[in-house]
């Protein structure tokens, strides 16, 4: 991302979480900087269609600590997919090690995200009350995934709207492709991945968390973004 750009992203942020700000304003600058990281995404694969080397696919594997790890898997999934990155979890102590894969400029945004979103998450869980007849944990878990659901829901549309309008007659079929390659670059890696069964959830906090997603700001804090902030979702 240009420093241009990301400087103007930050300075929308900088507005969003302005306490001054009203939701509706807060609203409006988030989905502007939302827009901006999302074509930023197109204009790459573009560029990378007259000049491959400059976005080459590639992989990386991320750290992701307990406390709830699994369910900090759920929303780094939740941003890789919109974004056509994919990801496969391995078990390592009491978290996990996800190989991601993905296009250079995709991958870059999914960190970017993802590092902001972790920060953002553990603010929102520090000032949610659980409920007096809900067990903490459960409860905090089922507000990760209304997190992470709508969190991901709002990606796909950023990304659907900023191909739409990009102007170029075979974008649809460049993102495509490109999906397609890293998925072939995922199945060469993992020939025989199984699909993980689907959670129960039991905590009442998926409405407040959903209700969190929709307020969370989508243009992250820096380029060398990495997964440390996991760390911060505590107990």
């Amino acid at each position: 991302m240009s420093e241009a750009m990301l400087s103007k992203v930050r300075k929308l942020l900088a507005q969003a979480e302005d306490p001054a700000c009203t939701p509706a304003e807060s609203a409006a600058f988030t989905a502007k900087a939302t827009e901006l990281i999302a074509r930023y995404g197109v204009d790459r694969a573009l560029l990378a269609v007259r000049d491959p080397t400059s976005d080459p696919v590639g992989d990386r594997v991320l750290d992701i600590v307990a406390p709830y790890a699994r369910d900090k898997v759920g929303l780094l999934a939740a941003v890789a997919e919109p974004l056509r990155c994919r990801c496969v979890r391995r078990q390592r102590g009491s978290g996990f090690a996800l190989h991601l894969f993905g296009f250079a400029s995709d991958l870059e945004r999914v960190d970017l995200l993802f590092t902001s979103l972790l920060v953002q998450a553990a603010h929102g869980l520090a000032a949610t009350a659980v409920p007096a007849d809900d067990h903490p944990a459960a409860f905090r878990r089922s507000w990760l995934a209304g997190f992470a659901q709508v969190i991901g829901g709002r990606l796909w549309a950023a990304e659907t709207a900023a191909a739409s309008e990009s102007g170029a007659p075979s974008v649809a079929l460049v993102l495509a492709d490109r999906s397609d390659r890293v998925q072939r670059r995922l199945a060469e890696e993992y020939p025989r991945l199984r699909t993980a069964p689907p959670r129960r959830l039991g905590g009442t906090g998926f409405g407040s968390g959903a209700e969190a997603g929709r307020h969370a700001d989508l243009g992250g804090r820096d380029l060398g973004g990495n997964v440390a902030p996991a760390r911060q979702l505590g107990h």
